[in-house]
């Protein structure tokens, strides 16, 4: 990693957080400059399993946030030749497992987490596991919401295959109560959410966990000097995802929108990084 990396992965660390959302600009100094380059340098050139875990349980169905830029990412590790596996629950491996390579894992509170994440480790052999917008545990062993409110029911437990992983890990997330998140805990705990403890080998945050997505999409772009972000389409991700039922997860509505703004908030931000990354404007 050079040093042009370095302030490339700054330039997008700063572009993601501009808005400050849910205090993440706020949060950002207690990471370590450069982490969505050690991140992406994690999954450069690899053509095995990437295990992405994503999917946040709102009401009884998901959240749009976490499975487009999922999805997003899904296509660009496909495009770059490795062979990446969504993980995640009912109802959203139901719906996904049509047109994507999905493992599914049980919801709700069970005795064989730690069982089910080393047979699904053993059998896929991952050379990477990514978490975007998965809910993190906290210290009382729950899952929490952005609210405060317990979605431990609801919520399969993805930080045990991030836990027992003998491979890089990395997390995505934008509020503080996602897998990754125990990396800058005493950051977090200054924000109002009941924090996650589970920790990452790089966390990547973001305004809108999606938008992470794409800035590791766009290091990855950068280096393989292809502008991986073109090829992409989210409002199609976004428009697939909500015939499949999925809500906003601030609003709760099944609209096109991710955490109450419009998508085309979300363009900008990947116009953005295209000129970040050395690519023609998407406007």
């Amino acid at each position: 990693m050079t040093v042009s990396d370095t302030q490339l992965s700054q330039q997008i660390e700063d572009l993601l957080v501009a808005r400050n959302l849910r205090g993440m600009k706020d949060v950002q100094p207690a990471l370590t400059p450069g982490y969505y380059a050690r991140a992406a340098c994690h999954l450069h050139s690899l053509k095995g399993v990437v295990l992405i875990g994503t999917g946040f349980p709102v009401v009884d169905t998901f959240e749009t946030d976490g499975p487009v830029g999922a999805i997003a990412l899904y296509q660009a590790l496909e495009q770059l030749g490795a062979e990446p596996v969504i993980v995640c629950g009912k109802p959203l491996s139901k719906m996904l497992a049509d047109d994507y390579r999905v493992h599914e894992i049980q919801v709700g509170e069970h005795d064989l987490r730690e069982q089910e994440a080393r047979d699904a480790l053993a059998r896929y052999q991952p050379e990477a596991i990514i978490s975007i917008e998965r809910p993190g545990m906290a210290a009382d062993g729950g899952y929490y919401n952005m609210r405060g409110e317990s979605i431990s029911p609801r919520t399969a437990c993805f930080d045990t295959f991030i836990k027992a992983a003998d491979c890089p890990t990395i997390g995505i997330g934008d509020g503080g109560n996602e897998i990754g998140m125990g990396n800058i805990h005493a950051a977090i705990s200054k924000l109002n959410i009941v924090p996650a403890m589970t920790e990452v080998d790089e966390l990547l945050i973001a305004d809108v966990s999606n938008w992470g997505a794409y800035g590791l999409i766009a290091m990855l772009a950068h280096w393989q000097g292809e502008d991986l972000l073109a090829r992409l389409d989210p409002p199609a991700i976004l428009r697939y995802l909500s015939e499949r039922g999925s809500v906003d997860g601030v609003t709760r509505l099944n609209e096109l929108t991710e955490d109450g703004l419009p998508f085309a908030e979300g363009e900008s931000v990947i116009a953005g990084l295209r000129e970040l990354a050395g690519f023609a404007s998407a406007s």
